[in-house]
């Protein structure tokens, strides 16, 4: 039996920091300062809090200036739209990203749509949406460009492939299709509900699984040959132990049978996200200086 490449994640995205770290210096060069990324949490979830100080090490590694904005949980949303509007007022701050998800009582759409969509490096102010849905430029979502750069990677030319997205939201879901789409692929968004899931799946060259259920897509589903990115991060209870371990939304060892290739979580598509995350910065730092956009990111 053959098993499947498992596509390291990981080294792809230490490359690509190496690239934007280069980038950096290229730009401080050109424009006499470093890029500079503002992030904003609020409360002290412990995953985002993780997030957002790994986010602080990575961006002061690469060269870029780091701004952290610490709220509390019970901040007015008045507070954190003002905090926005002197964010995107501040000549030193590239990109702005609000840490999501939000405490209940504040609208992340709100949120989000008061980011200038220049400073967007998380790319989901609609303006950004709406410039990717029509194939122009725009700063993309960071996890779905990364998994398109692990495919390109790992398959070259994407043209005429067929490829399902399992999911839809707007943060991977919606874009991921979208940008499959400029890569000249085939593609179908699937879903939950969709009908005889296990079949639309199965007439994939490339499978996306970012629905958010731990091993949902099962190891038969996939097209002998297929490749496939796992978006899943999934906390599930180990039944021999009792401790807790992640997992993905694809069945991985069910699916190395089948497939070309791979992602494994953890250690696939996050890492990624952080590194494109960097890329997205440097891009919009270019872009503000009136400078052309950096090479090969």
């Amino acid at each position: 039996m053959t098993i499947g490449k498992i596509i390291d994640g990981k080294a792809f995205a230490e490359t690509l920091r190496g690239k934007v770290a280069d980038g950096v210096s290229a730009f401080i060069a050109k424009a006499g300062r470093k890029p500079g990324l503002a992030v904003v949490l609020v409360g002290e979830d412990p995953a985002s809090s993780v997030y957002v100080r790994n986010k602080g090490k990575m961006t002061v590694a690469v060269g870029m200036e780091s701004m952290e904005f610490k709220l509390p949980a019970g901040i007015g949303e008045e507070e954190l739209l003002d905090l926005v509007e002197e964010l995107n007022a501040d000549e030193r701050v590239d990109g702005i990203l609000v840490q999501l998800p939000l405490p209940a009582h504040i609208n992340e759409a709100s949120v989000i749509g008061a980011v200038d969509p220049a400073k967007d490096v998380d790319g989901f102010h609609v303006v950004n949406s709406g410039l990717l849905a029509t194939g122009q430029d725009a700063l993309v979502p960071c996890t779905p460009l990364g998994c398109i750069m692990l495919l390109k990677d790992e398959l070259g030319d994407l043209s005429g492939m067929e490829a399902v997205v399992v999911g839809r939201s707007n943060i991977v879901g919606k874009p991921m299709a979208q940008l499959l789409l400029a890569e000249n692929c085939t593609v179908t968004i699937a879903h939950s509900r969709t009908r005889d899931l296990a079949s639309v799946v199965h007439r994939a060259d490339i499978v996306v699984a970012a629905v958010g259920r731990a091993e949902m897509v099962k190891g038969e589903w996939i097209k002998p040959g297929a490749t496939v990115i796992d978006v899943g991060i999934n906390r599930v209870a180990d039944t021999e132990d009792g401790k807790s371990r992640i997992v993905g939304d694809v069945a991985t060892a069910e699916a190395l049978a089948h497939v070309r290739a791979i992602t494994p979580v953890p250690g696939g598509v996050g890492p990624m996200t952080i590194a494109v995350l960097l890329r997205n910065t440097l891009v919009a730092a270019h872009a503000r200086a009136g400078l052309a956009k950096p090479e090969g990111l």
